[in-house]
């Protein structure tokens, strides 16, 4: 037996001897969000998340009233402490000990509240000292859930990928250099010490959206396809992206000297809807990808992933609701698993009962399967205006369509002018190496900008 073959064995007696309280059973769990004004009553939506056949719910605080409602439920629940009050927690176990006996003592064990965690993705802001707060804070709320005999409950963070400098190959997954020593060691040593989770939030979406013509559509979308990667250095062979991304972090863990601590996958999901040019955000692939995720970590025996097979890895999908008050482009807002009158956007099983192909057929979208590179919204004028000089002098006439008499001429706007070069430029420079970025000034879309006897150059999908 390989000295890799070995280290994944004892891998998965680790996670054996180590799973408690029914975490060997696989669940699939919401994220209840309540940014919208609009939205049913929590005691309603509690009925709405049992007829998805949820079993989970984690939400952004501490809703009392959420709270009273799942009570006589088996629903399991994650609470949150805010980001604001990480600071002032990490110094004062007082102020920790006051804020379980607040939030967290009145409802256990009545309602199952079995994860705690301490902010949401806080090292994804911007660097601040927050960030070297957050471990401390950790232990300080742990130090409260024991003193009060909080027994059933870990205590973890959720944190996304831009926790790792570096995720491809999976197996040079490597956690961030401004934070790996400070904050992400510390963390693992509580996290393996208290046998809680390292929580974290993946969107293939994301990544897939950032380079289109890189990444399969399918492949992000977990459908079946001959579509394999085989990483150069762990040998492992990859069938899709969510694998790559979690495997990347298994082996960030690793390189610190954490081979085993759990996976749990505390948000993923992708949006139905959008901007009308958001490209890959449709119901058609929202469906498929939370389908997809349901039957892999709903299948028994477990799956797990390339690195971790046969793991458990317990799973949230964002969200609940489409909510409406949720800042940022219009994906943010149509990420729902129900609109606020409580209707399906589309219909889904969390139980893993239905097998994907008794879901009725959905309409594909409308898509001709071309993108266009176009100036991003809030772009710098004076920045675009060099952007657009540089566009039209790599000569191969980019430009012409937009001189005086061109057909892209009218309107004589900055961004239009801009926006026709982009696209001219990247069509015929891409074989060389061309991306549609221009410094952060450009954007990729899948709605054709074209206008009357102006027609956009594009690149094919």
């Amino acid at each position: 037996m390989g000295v890799f073959a070995s280290f994944l064995v004892l891998s998965l007696l680790s996670f054996s001897a180590s799973f408690s309280c029914g975490e060997m059973q696989p669940k699939i769990g919401v994220c209840y969000g309540e940014l919208g004004n609009n939205l049913p009553t929590p005691s309603a939506s509690i009925q709405l998340i049992q007829k998805l056949n949820g079993k989970r719910i984690k939400i952004y605080g501490t809703n009392p009233k959420i709270l009273k409602s799942i009570q006589g439920t088996d629903l399991q629940i994650s609470i949150m402490v805010p980001n604001n009050l990480i600071p002032d927690i990490s110094t004062n176990q007082t102020l920790a000990d006051q804020w379980v006996q607040t939030n967290v003592v009145p409802f256990y064990p009545e309602s199952k509240i079995r994860y705690l965690l301490v902010g949401n993705e806080i090292l994804s802001n911007p660097p601040n000292t927050t960030w070297f707060k957050l471990v401390p804070a950790m232990r300080k709320i742990r130090s409260s859930v024991k003193k009060y005999g909080l027994h059933k409950i870990k205590v973890g963070t959720p944190l996304a990928m831009d926790a790792l400098e570096s995720s491809f190959p999976p197996s040079n997954g490597t956690f961030r250099s401004d934070v790996r020593e400070k904050v992400i060691r510390p963390m693992l040593h509580f996290l393996n010490r208290t046998k809680s989770f390292f929580f974290v939030d993946v969107y293939t979406y994301f990544a897939w959206v950032s380079q289109p013509l890189q990444i399969n559509l399918d492949y992000a979308l977990l459908q079946p396809t001959n579509i394999t990667y085989t990483d150069p250095v762990s040998g492992l062979t990859y069938t899709n992206l969510l694998d790559q991304m979690l495997d990347a972090l298994v082996f960030a863990m690793k390189r610190l000297g954490y081979p085993d601590i759990r996976l749990f996958l505390a948000e993923t999901g992708w949006p139905s809807g959008g901007d009308p040019d958001q490209l890959g955000a449709n119901i058609y692939n929202a469906a498929t990808y939370n389908r997809n995720v349901v039957k892999k970590f709903m299948a028994k025996p477990p799956i797990g992933t390339p690195a971790r097979p046969g793991a458990v890895i317990p799973t949230m999908i964002f969200a609940l609701y489409n909510e409406n008050q949720k800042p940022g482009p219009g994906t943010e807002r149509n990420f729902g698993l129900l609109y606020p009158n409580g209707s399906h956007v589309y219909p889904i099983d969390l139980s893993g009962k239905t097998q994907v192909s008794d879901y009725p057929p959905l309409a594909k979208p409308a898509n001709n399967g071309k993108l266009w590179c176009v100036v991003a919204e809030g772009a710098n004028k004076t920045a675009l205006t060099g952007a657009l000089s540089y566009a039209c002098s790599q000569g191969n006439r980019t430009c012409d369509p937009i001189q005086p008499g061109g057909k892209c001429y009218k309107p004589n706007s900055l961004i239009k002018h801009a926006s026709y070069a982009f696209s001219s430029y990247w069509a015929q420079m891409r074989a060389a190496g061309a991306t549609c970025s221009f410094s952060g000034l450009a954007v990729m879309i899948s709605k054709d900008p074209s206008y009357g006897a102006c027609k956009y150059p594009s690149v094919n999908l």
